[in-house]
């Protein structure tokens, strides 16, 4: 068994994997990666499972050492890495001598890096998974739902088989895309000139932002319909509290809500999302659900391809 020693670390560094399910009935959330499809290619790149567990890193402060020569990989975010202060690019693997330290300081793009290693992170599953949870106390290297810490290890025992990530298949985060977004139930009761704000005009990013969920700034939406009865929430509803500003709702979000929602956003939408900082702008785009599940099949397809 190898191990990582981890120097430095902020609450916002976590074990996670593909997310709990199955549970949403006893009110528990899935957890997971946020931008799941950077936690897939830094696996792939290993040739782990997609789903395996990986080390998610938001905004940097995460420094780990080897104690044995290993190969991890790093996807997603480039939050400055550098190994005992060279400069590593982030979408590749990479060798870590015995006593080397990688450092991911903080974002130059990007917001969540994720560090994979051979096999996974090890950590015991609860209810089925490693993700972490802090607000429910599950997951993680203990199970018990705590943020990676200074002086703990991360083990890891599988066998090696690196390749390349396909160049084309890098996402450009400097380059804006929007979000598609399946319509929900509610949408038909927002007024007609909220539905074309919703739309076709920004949205900005506040700083009020977690894993919890991503609140939305801009033109308030108006709700015209009856008050809800609390209904369950998936991932990447869009709700609308009271003061018109939507609330993206993700990975650790609440099991049930009593807001209206525009709809959700797709899992593309999510992962891209995730990558995004306080004060960036996204804009929406409404899609069928026929039209979303095309694109994701598509997406999963290609690490078949590769």
């Amino acid at each position: 068994m190898s191990r990582l020693l981890i120097e430095a670390s902020t609450p916002l560094c976590l074990l996670q994997d593909a997310g709990r399910f199955g549970v949403r009935h006893l009110g528990v959330t899935q957890g997971g990666a946020a931008d799941w499809l950077s936690m897939a290619w830094a696996n792939w790149m290993l040739g782990n499972a997609l789903g395996a567990a990986v080390v998610e890193i938001t905004l940097g402060g995460f420094t780990v050492m080897a104690e044995e020569d290993c190969v991890l990989a790093l996807a997603g975010a480039d939050l400055g890495a550098r190994i005992d202060g060279q400069g590593v690019a982030s979408w590749r693997f990479f060798s870590l001598r015995k006593g080397q330290v990688l450092a991911l300081t903080q974002p130059v793009l990007g917001a969540r890096a994720y560090l994979a290693a051979p096999g996974g992170f090890n950590a015991p599953a609860v209810l089925g998974s490693r993700a972490t949870v802090v607000r429910e106390e599950l997951g993680g290297l203990d199970g018990r739902g705590r943020a990676l810490s200074r002086g703990e290890h991360l083990s890891y025992s599988g066998a090696v088989t690196p390749r390349p990530m396909p160049h084309t298949r890098i996402p450009d985060f400097q380059q804006a895309q929007p979000l598609d977004l399946i319509l929900g139930a509610q949408n038909g009761a927002f007024s007609g000139q909220s539905l074309f704000d919703a739309f076709n005009t920004p949205w900005t990013l506040d700083s009020r932002a977690d894993r919890m969920g991503m609140r939305l700034l801009g033109t308030a939406l108006e709700y015209q319909g009856s008050a809800m009865i609390s209904e369950g929430i998936p991932l990447g509803a869009v709700q609308v509290p009271p003061d018109g500003q939507p609330i993206v709702l993700l990975n650790d979000r609440q099991t049930i809500g009593g807001y209206p929602r525009l709809g959700a956003l797709t899992p593309l939408a999510l992962a891209r999302l995730a990558q995004c900082l306080p004060g960036a702008q996204v804009r929406l785009r409404p899609v069928v659900q026929e039209v979303a599940h095309r694109l994701q099949v598509e997406c999963l397809h290609v690490f078949l391809d590769c």
